[in-house]
């Protein structure tokens, strides 16, 4: 079974989508994404420099995009039902949500540009941020955190959590880290899955009330705890709800294990999960799509394991 991911915020790049949109199907898409977001997408893919692009109201919407944009390219090559299942890394939900059917591309698109405005005023309220905490015993790690008051927002894999908080309870947790652990400062515009984005969450509540949800057609796993989702309205509310709460990737790939996974396959702008997935999914292979020249790859993939 290979499943799908899509990335979440800090994967874009200047002028990533650039070499995708020669394809004319993919730039329609784009210009039909934007219209829908509200969003110059296929500017902010281009020509956009990198200040710009991680300004949360434009970055979430570009990656959500950008993940449709490429499962649509890599589903003109192979069928749709050669996928065995998809989920994405907290902004990447919305993007697994489209593919699974529980929503369309462009309430995808609408409902994450609603996202992004209502976590930047959040994260404008109150200065914080976000700093990976990368090893270290977890308990340690964990009450060191609970000491400065800062919140574990991120449990990525075994050894990597992040941390978000007050910047100065960052620094402190950088100049005295736990043992045998490292910090490292995440350039974030706040602590997003806290409670400092308390004030983001009605707003995308009310948004997604408003939307058509079916249940999903294929399947479909939360970061809420990693399991698998079978009601689209359960998944798009624990998907409101995970603005101001910890993205639990590190349980969503035990469960990719404990279901069978024999290969994974990240959207663009890939490479995050990949990289996440080398230490918690040892073993299985996985395929980055960065460019178009990455869809053969992930074709192969696909089609060896149903050979």
């Amino acid at each position: 079974m290979i499943v799908l991911v899509a990335p979440g915020q800090g994967s874009q790049t200047p002028g990533f989508l650039t070499p995708w949109l020669d394809d004319p199907s993919s730039r329609d898409l784009l210009q039909h994404l934007s219209e829908a977001s509200g969003v110059d997408l296929v500017a902010h893919g281009t020509t956009s420099d990198a200040d710009t692009i991680r300004d949360t109201a434009v970055a979430q919407p570009l990656i959500v995009a950008a993940g449709l944009l490429t499962a649509r390219a890599l589903f003109e090559r192979v069928s749709r039902d050669s996928i065995g299942g998809v989920a994405g890394h907290s902004v990447g939900e919305l993007t697994a949500a489209a593919l699974a059917g529980v929503v369309s591309e462009a309430d995808a698109v609408s409902l994450v540009t609603v996202r992004a405005k209502a976590m930047a005023a959040a994260a404008a309220a109150t200065p914080t941020g976000m700093s990976a905490v990368l090893g270290g015993d977890e308990a340690e790690v964990l009450a060191r955190l609970a000491e400065l008051d800062l919140s574990p927002a991120n449990f990525n894999v075994g050894g990597q959590i992040v941390a978000a908080g007050a910047v100065d309870a960052l620094a402190t947790l950088a100049e005295e880290p736990p043992t045998k652990a490292r910090v490292m400062p995440l350039q974030t515009a706040g602590a997003f899955h806290t409670r400092y984005m308390a004030s983001a969450v009605e707003p995308l509540r009310a948004a997604a009330a408003a939307v058509e949800v079916s249940d999903p057609t294929t399947r479909l796993w939360t970061n809420h705890d990693g399991s698998e989702v079978t009601s689209g309205r359960a998944f798009l509310d624990l998907l409101v709800e995970q603005v101001a709460s910890p993205v639990q990737w590190s349980a969503t790939m035990d469960s990719f294990l404990g279901a069978g996974i024999t290969g994974i396959i990240e959207l663009a702008p890939a490479g995050a999960l990949v990289g996440l997935a080398k230490r918690g999914l040892k073993g299985v292979p996985a395929v980055a799509i960065k460019t178009p020249d990455d869809l053969q790859a992930a074709v192969d993939l696909l089609q060896g394991a149903t050979a």
